[in-house]
């Protein structure tokens, strides 16, 4: 890409006892919006396994919404980080920097992390966490219960730059509208697709897509107005969608800068005929 990314990461803090309570959080039974501005100190999470660390935790499965996955927000102090970040040993994760630096050690390999930063965790993976810096690193882990398919080998652990990553520029669009993918959307082994959506200004989803997979969108860069179910939102860079299967959605980029967002999505396999059995 021609510019250097620059990507939203919250601070925390208390708004002034003088603020108005009126915001623009919403919670439907299709979508939900959880904008910045309420991403404060007191609902943040400390983790078990985590040092000097808190977490805003910003989607988790719910019967009747999103069922698949997980995101959080993690804020990394000085000295903190985790040699036992992940308490489930079937779930698959995605690490994405926003901001600061920090070591992520996967097995015997060590890897600076820095804003623009994409890891791959897969079930099982030996990793950790550390920040050895002055400033707070701030990354976005996402997390999936990984769906195994007899025949299929397990995906392989990397870490990658997004600034190193070509955007693949959609049809009939006059390179407008792209998505930098981090995997081949064809490679079977993955189960779920984190990617980066990008838009210059006046790009648009030109129809409303109403489709199986569940999201969670989280404003890297820019605003935009999105249509979620039968609804026009505005959303700036630091608010998360969050987004049921089968919500028909859109967007429009009207500028006046780039609009990014960091999407999950689960792909890749059948239908579950028992939604209400554990996974």
């Amino acid at each position: 890409m021609s510019k250097t990314p620059r990507y939203f990461a919250p601070h925390g803090g208390q708004p002034p006892q003088t603020d108005l309570l009126t915001g623009r959080a919403i919670f439907t039974t299709a979508y939900a919006v959880i904008p910045k501005g309420v991403m404060r100190d007191i609902v943040t999470s400390y983790l078990p396994g985590w040092d000097k660390t808190r977490a805003w935790i910003i989607a988790r499965p719910m019967s009747g919404f999103a069922e698949t996955f997980s995101q959080y927000i993690m804020e990394v102090t000085h000295g903190g980080g985790s040699k036992t970040p992940e308490p489930d040993p079937r779930a698959e994760g995605v690490l994405f920097t926003v901001e600061g630096t920090y070591t992520l050690m996967i097995g015997e390999k060590v890897h600076v992390m820095k804003p623009g930063a994409y890891a791959y965790l897969p079930p099982g993976a030996k990793w950790a966490v550390r920040n050895e810096g002055v400033e707070p690193a701030r990354f976005h882990w996402i997390r999936k219960r990984y769906e195994a398919v007899p025949g299929i080998p397990l995906p392989e652990a990397f870490v990658i730059n997004e600034q190193d990553v070509a955007p693949s520029v959609m049809p009939d669009c006059n390179g407008v509208w792209s998505t930098t993918r981090f995997v081949d959307p064809a490679d079977m082994r993955h189960d779920m697709h984190v990617t980066i959506v990008n838009f210059e200004p006046g790009g648009i989803i030109p129809f409303l897509e109403t489709h199986v997979m569940e999201h969670g969108l989280y404003v890297l860069e820019g605003k935009a107005v999105y249509k979620l179910n039968g609804d026009w939102v505005e959303v700036e860079a630091g608010d998360f969608m969050w987004l049921r299967a089968f919500c028909p959605q859109a967007c429009y980029a009207g500028g006046p800068g780039r609009f990014r967002y960091l999407l999950y999505k689960d792909v890749n396999r059948h239908a579950r005929l028992d939604p209400f059995a554990a996974r």
